[in-house]
């Protein structure tokens, strides 16, 4: 079957085309905007068409300019329905078009891959609320665990200062954050689940860090995770066993 219009799909998965093309193809002599004005009085907007913005190539200047067009998604029925109105040869062609389209868009095979191509829409769906799932859970049990470390005169102390950021920690030893980051998961203190760097478990009940949630609007947060000077003491020592010592220290050995 030779294509004489291109049909695309809409997001609702509907056949649809160009009011615009259509227009031109079937021949009719009237602009196109006072055909679509005579023929679209008794469609419905967003059931049989739907507004689109076209663009065209204009010569301007000796160059090229692109210029916005009005145009009109139809559904196949609806445009069957005004190629019959045009009452041209070409406007019976379309139709014949048409009728064969939408007899192969029937088919049990188009039936059968518009079903599978739901279904992996799906999977890829729910496999990102798992992914999404995974990553709250996480982040709960880490701050639960937070929750509970063991307490002491000496945790208590530590407890009332100021919680810091892994670039302020970082920056004391002339590092970056990417590699205090990094240089903490390669100890195996630390993993990455999405953007967020959480404990394993072995380490979240220690009192080092305290995670939140900060809402930035109805359908978006966003967690953070700070260090409490106890965590802050815990980087120190692991830095110091492997040779490295704050800034401060250097100085003053120097």
């Amino acid at each position: 079957m030779n294509e004489l219009i291109k049909i695309s799909s809409n997001e609702n998965g509907e056949q649809v085309v160009s009011a615009r093309e259509l227009h031109k193809g079937i021949g009719v002599k009237t602009r196109f905007s006072l055909w679509w004005e005579q023929n679209s009085r008794m469609l419905i907007e967003n059931e049989d068409f739907t507004s689109v913005v076209s663009t065209t190539e204009v010569q301007n200047n000796g160059g090229v300019q692109l210029r916005e067009l009005q145009d009109y998604a139809l559904t196949i029925d609806t445009a069957k329905h005004l190629a019959m109105q045009s009452q041209t040869e070409k406007g019976r062609e379309y139709r014949t078009y048409f009728i064969q389209v939408e007899k192969a868009w029937n088919s049990p095979d188009m039936v059968m891959k518009r079903a599978l191509q739901i279904a992996d829409k799906r999977v890829i769906a729910l496999q990102n609320e798992n992914n999404q799932l995974h990553l709250e859970t996480s982040v709960q049990k880490q701050q639960i665990a937070e929750l509970r470390p063991k307490a002491s005169y000496y945790d208590l102390v530590l407890q009332n200062k100021s919680l810091l950021s892994v670039s302020k920690i970082a920056k004391d030893f002339g590092k970056s954050a990417v590699w205090l980051n990094r240089f903490l998961h390669d100890l195996g203190v630390q993993y990455k689940q999405g953007d967020i760097w959480l404990l394993y478990a072995k380490y979240q009940d220690k009192g080092y860090t305290q995670t939140h949630t900060h809402v930035i609007d109805s359908e978006k947060s966003r967690v953070s995770t700070k260090w409490t000077q106890k965590g802050r003491l815990f980087i120190y020592d692991l830095l110091k066993n492997n040779g490295i010592l704050p800034l401060i220290e250097r100085e003053g050995a120097a």
